[in-house]
């Protein structure tokens, strides 16, 4: 019979092989962060240029493959949701501030 010892080390294994183990710990670690944020003292509205800035790195970060600390920049509801615009792939604001 396996110890726990054994199994957590196999499940471990599993998580790591299957790359959700990375994107757990990014997950936990953006609601920590989302937790502790005080929401009782607003944010300042983000200027266009620093919104492309956040678009340009989080660009980076996805053709890098580092998905992990992408997800954790995503997971910041006001990068999602600022002046309407959206991190999806099909409407990267980097592209459209090029054609302007």
């Amino acid at each position: 019979m396996a110890t726990v010892a054994e199994l957590k080390a196999v499940l471990k294994d599993t998580l790591e092989k299957r790359g959700v183990l990375g994107l757990l710990k990014a997950r936990i670690r953006a609601e920590v962060f989302s937790a502790l944020d005080d929401e009782s003292e607003p944010r300042p509205p983000l200027s266009h240029e620093n919104l492309l800035i956040n678009e340009l790195i989080r660009e980076y970060l996805e053709f890098n493959k580092y998905k992990y600390t992408a997800s954790v920049l995503i997971s910041d509801d006001h990068l999602r949701t600022e002046k309407g615009n959206s991190t999806n792939i099909e409407d990267p604001l980097v592209s459209q501030a090029v054609k302007r």
